[in-house]
């Protein structure tokens, strides 16, 4: 692997060559893409349309793998087989491949799919645009994977997805040891940022426009051991509690064995700090979760749970389990139904397990396939019950929703919009019989009326105050505002950036790179996230 310098500027045509990066994982890999688009961008590449995408018309494609699954490698391939075509019609275009996969596989990526260019890890993220160009003047594959992290990713350029959301790491890697887990390999041990570093760039991502803010971290509620300070999780949340025009504060994820009573305190008394938990089960058996090596015990997590509903009542806590583990029995697996049944989870993410080469549990029999299936499929049906059942819990609820980008659950007669509640759940808003005919006319092909000055239509980054009229297991309904129930709108900063960034995409005017890059002062240049510069906030 090459040593080389990664310090010597890149050079491009002057026709700027234009990428995408499609994401395969997790909220950290989509946060780490953020990143290679931000340093492609910083190095004077410009990001492809969707048109231009589908067309086959990119002159690099990066490829943010994950390795947690069993079909993350046939994912991996399927998308380097359907762009190899592609490639070989367009002469001098790039592929790149990084992320958990290529920390794994290294130099096998490259003798499976020799027309990939580039292979960089997860310690390397900051060498993606010299690699591209090193590829390009050597006409060779260049692989660099390097062991330990180089550069802590949030001072690298950032081009944001939303300008309403943000992700923030507060952390990188992992120090547990879950025997099923390759993410503390592919990693490394956790790296933990100061908490001055993450509120200043939660304070600039604020000063652009969002109002929401989601802290990242493998296992966040063990965030200051490294410096020393283990209740500088809790003291964070409280500190994001005082950043003024900041509206929510989310988490993800919490491991059950470091959850503190004073983060269910701090939860619970910092206003901004929304009802909801994600936290990890993996499995309600205690001789399973011994092998798994997850510290902590069923009764244990169904305690954290009964102590956070208590101080937060409404909270929507969610979780990952996984069936089938070797040696896992039908009575093991009947003390996962037990828990699931008294946790009343809101949703699940239920995963058959899979067998990750490199961990400790890879070398153990595992289950019959049938048994597997059929274990996965009784546990969905108990957790789809449930999740109706708490849905519908919700019924006749006021809640605030916060306008998510993209075409909601719509038809004819309510023009419905989209949304997540304070506690993360999906709900589904129609608009007043008026608001709807107005929307309709961007859904007919005329101009978008939401980027007109002074509209009433609700803009992404708005949000509303409705009232739920219907419980389904994935989503809500909120229909009262079509039979005069309440339905109020709640102009923001994050809805005047998402209009200011979209009339800029529409050649109408406006600074789209003051807010695709998460506060960027200057036009077209990405923020440095480690040390960012605050502009003033409306």
């Amino acid at each position: 692997m090459s040593t080389q310098s990664l310090t010597q500027p890149v050079a491009l045509p002057a026709h700027p060559r234009t990428y995408v990066v499609r994401t395969l994982g997790c909220q950290m890999n989509v946060h780490d893409s953020e990143h290679m688009a931000g340093m492609l961008e910083d190095a004077g590449y410009a990001r492809a349309s969707a048109e231009a995408e589908a067309a086959g018309e990119v002159d690099v494609v990066v490829i943010n793998t994950c390795a947690v699954r069993e079909n993350a490698a046939t994912r991996l391939y399927g998308n380097l087989g359907q762009l190899a075509s592609v490639k070989a019609q367009r002469p001098g275009m790039q592929i790149a491949v990084g992320g958990c996969l290529a920390q794994k596989d290294r130099g096998t990526i490259v003798s499976k799919a020799p027309w990939v260019d580039v292979v960089f890890g997860t310690h390397n993220l900051d060498a993606l645009p010299v690699l591209l160009e090193r590829a390009r003047h050597n006409e060779a594959a260049q692989v660099e994977i390097h062991e330990s992290l180089q550069v802590f990713p949030s001072t690298l350029p950032t081009r944001r997805e939303s300008v309403y959301a943000g992700w923030v790491s507060i952390s990188v890697g992992c120090n547990n040891t879950c025997t099923f887990c390759i993410v503390p390999h592919l990693r490394g041990k956790e790296r933990d940022r100061r908490p001055g570093e993450v509120l200043a760039e939660v304070e600039a991502l604020v000063a652009a426009g969002a109002i929401e803010v989601t802290l990242l971290g493998q296992n966040v509620n063990s965030y200051g051991v490294e410096f020393g300070d283990r209740g500088a999780f809790a003291k964070l949340l409280r500190a994001c509690g005082r950043v003024e025009g900041l509206e929510r504060v989310r988490f993800t994820s919490p491991h059950p064995a470091a959850f503190t009573d004073d983060v269910i305190a701090a939860m619970a008394e910092t206003p901004n700090v929304m009802p909801q938990l994600h936290m990890p089960l993996q499995s309600g058996s205690d001789r399973v979760l011994r092998a798994m090596r997850r510290s902590y015990r069923s009764e244990r997590f169904l305690g954290i749970i009964d102590k956070v509903r208590a101080a937060l009542p409404d909270a929507a806590i969610t979780t990952d389990i996984i069936v089938g583990f070797p040696g896992e029995t039908e009575e093991d697996f009947a003390e996962t139904m037990r828990v699931v049944e008294a946790s009343r989870f809101s949703s699940a993410f239920v995963f058959q397990y899979s067998r990750r080469p490199g961990t400790p549990a890879a070398d153990l029999p595992e289950l019959p396939k049938d048994v597997i299936q059929d274990r996965f499929e009784r546990l969905l049906a108990l957790q789809e019950r449930i999740s109706a059942e708490e849905s519908e819990r919700q019924v006749g609820r006021t809640v605030e929703v916060l306008v998510m980008e993209g075409d909601g659950r719509k038809d004819g007669e309510t023009h419905r919009v989209s949304g997540r509640a304070a506690d993360n759940r999906l709900v589904h808003v129609a608009l007043p019989p008026a608001l709807a005919r107005l929307a309709r006319t961007g859904a007919e092909g005329k101009s978008d009326p939401r980027l007109v000055e002074g509209t009433p239509l609700p803009r992404p980054g708005d949000l509303l105050t409705v009232e739920v009229t219907h419980g389904a297991p994935h989503h809500l309904l909120a229909d009262s505002a079509t039979s005069g129930g309440p339905f109020e709108v709640r102009r923001t900063r994050s809805g005047d950036a998402w209009v200011q960034r979209e009339r800029a995409r529409a050649g109408l005017g406006g600074d789209e790179h003051a807010h695709a890059h998460g506060g960027a002062a200057t036009p077209g240049q990405p923020v440095l996230l480690g040390m960012p510069t605050l502009t003033s906030r409306a």
